[in-house]
């Protein structure tokens, strides 16, 4: 690994590269098992399960996608290809925010980019003929076939980019009655480096559904995604949406942190999690941890405020953490820490019981794949 910036670090090889994919790829595996948890424990309801699986299979797959652009990190650089991936090792253990950047461009660029490559049989070919009659290995080769293997999967679409707009799912109301809608988004937060993905809902007392009114929708649609890319608190978000949108009143909004990742492989942290996993000194592929925070607020009410001279609207009442007075703090009704590591590590941490750990949620990963809570 080399050092990029003072929190950026680059994966010089591929072995390295490899092992940093394929922990990622275990990692997301686990993110739907550990979901249906919260969902079973009443943080998500159905619904919100079904949109965050949708989220978490697409971050898989941009692991994936990069995980085949970066296959000859090293390898081709006599080439003269440089290739690194750049990835964040002291707060979030996942890629720097600007590689999501560069894939939504190369995602634009994509059909160009296969247009002008050989296809897959033609390379694998050509490699097999090189190996054969030159006795040399086809690094070239093997660098163009993982570049359009990388495109093939950005024109197959269903990735996590940096920017994932806004969706709507209707829960209940018809024409007549206030909709209920179910809104959702995900934005990579080029703050701290993390997928973070939002839910919304939303009564709607417009007189045209919210998703067919030309009007409304690309605005909501715009006001949302904007609010999401500054790490404003969600009270702030949701009354904001609130002011603005006279006939659409927001009702619960949570917002899920799907990281820091830890790993003594790739990671420097400090404090209690560097040090379980230190002492665990867990084999390859166990040595990590992935801690995710949910914020959740919740309206407890409305009231009618007056918005111009003979005109009021609806708007509503938040109800913040009454506990030490954290809700002013947070702006949520509620914050969860989750975090979720395999045996060795869990067995460590539940020796340990460091200070700060008694309020967060553990979800233990069996070696088979399982996913058990422990308090």
């Amino acid at each position: 690994m080399v050092d990029q910036a003072p929190d950026h670090t680059e994966l010089y090889d591929d072995l390295a590269a490899r092992r940093y994919f394929a922990k990622f790829d275990r990692i997301t595996g686990h993110m739907p098992r550990v979901a249906a948890e919260l969902e079973r424990d009443g943080h998500l309801s159905r619904p919100e399960l079904r949109l965050m699986g949708g989220y978490m299979e697409a971050l898989q797959r941009s692991f994936q996608a990069l995980s085949l652009k970066y296959l000859m990190t090293g390898r081709a650089e006599g080439a003269g290809i440089r290739q690194r991936l750049a990835f964040d090792r002291h707060e979030s253990g996942f890629p720097v925010a600007a590689e999501l950047l560069f894939m939504a461009n190369d995602t634009a660029q994509a059909m160009g980019h296969l247009a002008a490559l050989p296809s897959e049989d033609e390379l694998k070919d050509r490699m097999i003929r090189q190996i054969v009659g030159e006795h040399t290995l086809p690094t070239g080769l093997q660098y163009s076939l993982a570049q359009r293997l990388y495109y093939q999967m950005l024109v197959q679409g269903g990735l996590f980019l940096a920017r994932n707009d806004v969706q709507a799912q209707w829960l209940a109301g018809d024409d007549g009655q206030r909709r209920t809608w179910l809104l959702s988004w995900a934005v990579y937060d080029t703050l701290v480096n993390l997928p973070v993905i939002y839910l919304m809902q939303v009564e709607d007392s417009g007189r045209v559904p919210l998703p067919r009114d030309d009007r409304r929708w690309p605005a909501a649609q715009s006001h949302l995604m904007a609010q999401s890319l500054n790490g404003l608190k969600l009270l702030t978000i949701a009354q904001g949406f609130d002011t603005d949108y006279d006939d659409l009143h927001p009702k619960h909004l949570k917002r899920l942190h799907l990281g820091p990742m830890y790993s003594s492989a790739f990671t420097l942290q400090s404090g209690p999690i560097g040090e379980v996993l230190a002492e665990a000194r867990a084999p390859e592929g166990q040595d990590w941890s992935l801690v995710w925070t949910l914020e959740v607020l919740t309206a407890s009410g409305s009231q009618r405020e007056k918005t111009g001279w003979f005109s009021t609207a609806e708007r509503q009442t938040f109800a913040l953490d009454p506990f030490m007075g954290r809700g002013a703090e947070t702006g949520a009704s509620a914050t969860h820490r989750f975090v979720i590591l395999p045996e060795r590590p869990y067995q460590v941490l539940a020796e340990r019981n460091p200070p700060g750990f008694h309020d967060v949620t553990r979800f233990v990963v069996a070696p088979a794949g399982h996913v058990m809570k422990v308090r």
